[in-house]
């Protein structure tokens, strides 16, 4: 599983909008290679932020 599909599921894990740090958290990855994943996650319309400074799973 790419560090990109793991982020998407810890998104989809958490049941609410969370942050780049809350995904750590619960993921335990690497804060850099999150960045990265949020970057393309976004660009593929994966991910949408309800509110500023969080993401959750698009529909």
């Amino acid at each position: 599983m790419s560090v990109k599909e793991q982020v998407l599921e810890t998104i989809k894990s958490a049941g609410k909008p969370v942050s780049a740090g809350e995904v750590e958290k619960l993921s335990g990855l690497d804060r850099k290679e999150i960045d990265k994943a949020f970057t393309e996650l976004k660009k593929d319309k994966a991910i949408v932020s309800p509110v500023r400074c969080k993401w959750e799973a698009a529909e």
